[in-house]
């Protein structure tokens, strides 16, 4: 099991910026994929992107190509999530998940975290 804490979400008006992050305790953090997903009021989780740490591959819904990065730092066992040009439809609670079966995963959540996008 891997304990996930997010943390970095705030309000921010339209074309602003934030960066999430996900830290992660467990021993698999260097084997195991680390997903992002959100969830806006009244509706579904959906996936945001995710990266392998096995093999670098990272993975972005069209929505948020070009504007969110992700990237991890093995060494704090941390995976971040840079949004740029934030739009208010990308205002949502934020989560990360992993698991070491490949992107997308879902075996441990974090608590989520809200981001707001004024406009």
């Amino acid at each position: 099991e891997v304990q996930l804490v997010e943390s970095g979400g705030g309000l921010v008006q339209a074309g602003g910026s934030l960066r999430l992050s996900c830290a992660a305790s467990g021993s698999t953090f260097e084997s195991s994929a680390i997903g992002w997903y959100r969830q806006a009021p009244g509706k579904a989780r959906e996936p945001v992107s995710c990266i392998s740490n096995s093999d670098g591959h990272t993975y972005y819904v069209d929505s948020v190509k070009g504007r969110f990065t992700i990237s991890s730092d093995n060494a704090k066992s941390t995976v971040y999530l840079q949004m740029n040009s934030l739009n208010p439809e990308d205002t949502a609670v934020y989560y990360c998940a992993a698991g070491s079966w490949g992107c997308y995963p879902t075996d441990d959540w974090g608590q989520g975290t809200q981001v707001t996008v004024s406009s």
